[in-house]
């Protein structure tokens, strides 16, 4: 539990949930398959909106997506499909759940292919943490060529809905990348970590 006078990124501050998630969840290096497709499909559904909309949402997320079981996402059909559509909890958007489904099964396919879902995100650093010591929220970019790399590699695999800022989004929020702000309390804990092994 962090106090009142506790520097944050101030993208959350004011919000205790979102605070919890920045101080909690947000740049901590994830190697957790499960997690990281829920995030990586929470992110999808954020694309266009902003993201407290979809923190706030999480836990309808979780109920209606079965807790983001990657096996059971990948086996919807039209029945759960139209059950997905009428659940007021979520971003009712036929695409991203259309694309959910589908990501869910290119999900399978790279664990398949590459033992897990971590160590293929983690091989395009060659498991390196990238620290990037911003001063402040707008030095940060919303693309990178990394962002980019990634997003085409998806795109190729089956992936909807992961273009770079997407994805630049989902590589911040797991750690990939570090862009908690310099004068921030978790940039000190998040900068300690330089290499992930898997």
């Amino acid at each position: 539990m962090q106090n009142a006078t506790t520097k944050r990124c101030s993208f959350c501050v004011g919000d205790p949930l979102y605070e919890d998630y920045h101080d909690n969840e947000w740049g901590v290096p994830q190697t957790d398959d499960q997690k990281l497709f829920e995030s990586l499909i929470l992110e999808t559904f954020q694309a266009g909106l902003n993201w407290l909309t979809i923190l706030r949402k999480r836990e309808a997320f979780r109920a209606a997506f079965d807790q983001f079981d990657i096996e059971k996402v990948a086996g919807y059909e039209d029945e759960k499909i139209s059950s997905l559509l009428k659940d007021s909890g979520i971003i009712r958007n036929r695409s991203k759940i259309n694309a959910t489904i589908t990501n869910a099964k290119a999900f399978q396919n790279i664990q398949r292919t590459h033992g897990s879902f971590a160590r293929y995100l983690w091989s395009f650093t060659d498991g390196r943490i990238i620290h990037n010591r911003p001063r402040t929220l707008d030095e940060l970019p919303s693309q990178t060529a990394l962002s980019e790399k990634l997003s085409k590699d998806l795109k190729k695999q089956g992936f909807s809905f992961t273009g770079p800022v997407v994805i630049y989004a989902f590589l911040q929020a797991n750690g990939v990348v570090n862009d908690h702000t310099v004068d921030c309390h978790s940039y000190a804990a998040r900068s300690k970590i330089e290499t992930i092994v898997i």
